[in-house]
């Protein structure tokens, strides 16, 4: 069944689909006809079903089009994060297969050296404006018809894994091998779960890069469901609330640290603009401290739901009603998934609190780790794979999550998990920023570390360190509490709100090596 854009897109063309970063508002028949465009002129260059079209590109309609043209030819979408360097996507591009590499001119020298390094067909690279050897977008779409393509067919995102370990890896699944309109479900799926219905005067808006996995599947589930999608080039908390009131958004897939950066906004802001269009504002992809998570909804409403998932898939769910009944859970499995707890010994947890390491399985089928069955069959368990998170299940069947394993601290044979911590230094009113790591100590093995970004004004001093390793002290057990604090002016994390902690870490561990 068509849920949503391609019969939009025929019986209603003039209703709004897009509105880019730049205030350009799209039409759904617009839209459709460069998708189509683009299906015919990449059939012209020779892509069948099962090839690989890799890109570069910033939130834009170009992004969307491309997406779009994949869903219907049945090929594969890389799409790559454009803050890496030339080696890097050069990796992505030859390890993916890719062939056609579509960059943007803002990330021209990097597009250009990763297309050098591969000698990549200089008739298979395209450049949205003007990159060194590549040819303009607009020569895919120049002559083509835009009239829905023949013989079409799912085409599916083949994301790469962020690589936190050895190089990374694409996240594959076998195509559907159905026509999109049978598909609108399984790519609105996720919205669906988060009872965001087909059309039904959804909006969307996107404020995270969209070469990240969930951003993608929100934004580009939006838009198979027939919701308005609001692209955001560089996330800003008051451009956000206002785009939220002029354009009526009613979802989004946020972060942790948008909802810090909105909670730091000046009363008289906050009460500038109307939310009242809300629905369901989902979160996900790092911890949230249960306090900022609890301002949210005051503000808000109860519109802030959360998930628990990785690219692999599987995961749970938990919507805020729920979530102020069990602060801090991550919720219960999705229907058509199974969450399980397994010692380091492999040895699956029934017992109700007990921590160990997280492990999901999906019923739809397993995923693998493209052209890597080691990387593949090393993270399984029977039918159940993991990411390295820790946590417990509880008696009702709500998942709580202590830490990532490679983060978590031993300290004198304790395993402290700086989730924790960071969820307490983050309700400090002069912290705009804060992590927590273990580094190296003689006698424990590892001592607790903060690092601090101070918030916006407040000067990093020692008096200030003082007054907020004071301030954990009745908050946190004597073990867990920081015993020193950096400052920095800004913490690693990407736009997306990844933080980068082998960055701030890894130097404290030079010429030692750490036990996890």
């Amino acid at each position: 069944m068509d849920l949503g854009f391609w019969a939009l897109a025929q019986a209603d063309p003039d209703s709004l689909a897009l509105v880019t970063p730049d205030g350009k508002e799209v039409d759904a028949g617009s839209l459709l006809a460069e998708s189509n465009k683009l299906v015919h002129g990449l059939r012209a260059l020779g892509l069948e079903q099962g090839d690989v079209v890799a890109c570069v590109l910033p939130n834009d309609a170009e992004y969307v089009e491309l997406y779009l043209a994949v869903l219907q030819a049945g090929w594969y979408l890389v799409p790559i994060n454009h803050h890496l360097v030339g080696p890097e996507i050069a990796y992505i591009v030859h390890d993916s297969e890719a062939k056609v590499l579509v960059g943007h001119e803002r990330f021209a020298d990097v597009c250009a050296a990763a297309a050098d390094e591969l000698d990549f067909p200089k008739e298979a690279r395209f450049a949205v404006g003007t990159v060194p050897g590549f040819r303009s977008f607009d020569e895919l779409k120049d002559g083509q018809p835009d009239s829905m393509p023949e013989d079409r067919t799912v085409g599916l995102v083949m994301n790469y894994t962020s690589g936190t370990t050895g190089q990374p890896k694409g996240v594959r699944r076998p195509l559907p091998g159905i026509e999109p309109e049978q598909m609108g479900a399984g790519l609105g799926g996720m919205l669906l779960m988060f009872r965001l219905q087909p059309l039904d005067g959804n909006v969307h808006i996107c404020g995270s890069p969209l070469y990240h996995t969930a951003v993608t599947v929100f934004a580009g589930g939006a838009l198979a469901l027939g919701h308005t999608l609001v692209l955001m080039d560089k996330w800003t908390p008051e451009e956000m609330l206002a785009l939220i009131e002029k354009y009526g958004v009613t979802s989004s897939h946020m972060v942790p640290t948008q909802f810090h950066r909105l909670l730091a906004l000046p009363d008289e802001v906050k009460a500038k603009y109307d939310v009242s269009s809300l629905r369901h504002m989902v979160h996900a992809a790092a911890p949230c401290p249960p306090e900022v998570k609890r301002r949210m909804i005051e503000w808000w409403g109860n519109v802030i739901d959360e998930y628990y998932a990785a690219s692999e898939g599987g995961g749970t769910i938990v919507f805020a009603e729920d979530w102020l009944k069990k602060p801090g859970t991550v919720g219960t499995a999705w229907a058509i998934s199974e969450i399980a707890i397994f010692d380091d010994a492999g040895n699956q947890i029934d017992e109700p609190g007990e921590i160990g390491t997280v492990y999901m399985s999906m019923q739809t089928g397993n995923f693998e780790y493209y052209k890597d069955k080691e990387k593949t069959e090393k993270n399984r368990i029977g039918k159940f794979f993991t990411v390295g998170d820790i946590g417990y299940i509880d008696e009702d069947g709500y998942l709580f999550l202590c830490d990532r394993k490679a983060d978590m601290i031993i300290s004198g044979g304790a395993n402290i998990y700086p989730a924790e911590i960071e969820s307490v230094l983050l309700t400090h009113p002069k912290v705009g920023d804060a992590a927590a790591f273990g580094i190296p100590h003689d006698d424990w093995g590892e001592e607790v570390k903060a690092v601090i970004e101070p918030a916006a004004g407040v000067e990093a001093t020692p008096a200030l360190a003082d007054e907020i390793l004071r301030f954990c002290a009745d908050k946190l057990a004597k073990f867990k509490t920081p015993k020193s604090i950096d400052f920095i002016a800004e913490m690693p994390r990407d736009p997306n709100g990844k933080l980068y902690k082998r960055k701030l870490r890894d130097p404290y561990w030079e010429g030692r090596e750490r036990a996890i």
